[in-house]
């Protein structure tokens, strides 16, 4: 979520419904995870067919839908959606990044797209765009400021203060802190961190986690009560200090 982002809820003000396709587990596990970390309720299908009996007991708001599955596939459940008059908007995930496969895609009525492999950020960020489009979420107002402890971060001034004092951050230092501060008492990973703030597809260097946090703990929490904590062999947690 950027800075001028605020919640999206569906118009009576419930969760959004976000239903995701791919016959791929961990990939349908990984994009559910940073989905309901939006706020957002969802659920898996792992075939086509199951897409279609899970798009009409579950209603969703939008669908992110692989291309390739083994029995029918992305375009063929988007066919049927849109036949039965099921205008729910589709954000493809593809393999296949020729001009022609887009062009397929959206001309069998699909909304979106996205090429494999991809970062969640984007994934997000496409599905809050197609939803915001299609009239069905609108933006709850939110605080920009960010607390824990005595710690404040304004999303919209990129300031930051610790019991009153101004701490200067770089780029990626605000981008991790807002990502702890989001999820505060709540332990991530540096897989987790590593794609929300460097979004590098499923990997990446987790010492380049350890090095930032190492310099966030300089500028935070030196001198005072720590506020980020290390969980062995899991990962990170912001919380008030005792």
């Amino acid at each position: 979520m950027t800075a001028a982002e605020s919640e999206l809820r569906r118009p009576d003000g419930s969760a959004l419904r976000v239903l995701v396709v791919d016959d791929e587990q961990m990939l349908t596990d990984l994009l559910s995870m940073a989905l309901r970390m939006e706020g957002w309720e969802v659920r898996a299908a792992g075939s086509g067919l199951e897409a279609l009996q899970s798009a009409r007991d579950f209603d969703p708001d939008a669908m992110v839908l692989d291309v390739m599955m083994p029995d029918l596939d992305g375009m063929a459940v988007l066919q049927r959606l849109r036949q039965s008059g099921n205008d729910v908007p589709v954000l493809f995930l593809t393999a296949k990044d020729g001009v022609a496969d887009r062009i397929a895609g959206l001309t069998a009525g699909g909304d979106d797209y996205v090429t494999k492999p991809f970062s969640l950020e984007e994934v997000v960020a496409r599905l809050r765009g197609l939803m915001r489009r299609a009239g069905n979420a609108y933006a709850s107002e939110a605080d920009p400021v960010l607390r824990v402890g005595d710690l404040s971060l304004n999303e919209d001034s990129h300031e930051v203060q610790r019991a009153g004092t101004d701490i200067e951050l770089t780029a990626t230092e605000f981008e991790l802190l807002r990502y702890l501060m989001r999820n505060q008492r709540r332990v991530v990973s540096k897989a987790q961190i590593l794609d929300r703030v460097w979004s590098y597809d499923f990997g990446g260097r987790s010492s380049i986690v350890e090095l930032y946090i190492s310099y966030l703990r300089k500028k935070i929490d030196h001198g005072r009560s720590p506020l980020i904590h290390t969980v062995r062999g899991v990962g990170y947690m912001i919380k008030a200090a005792q």
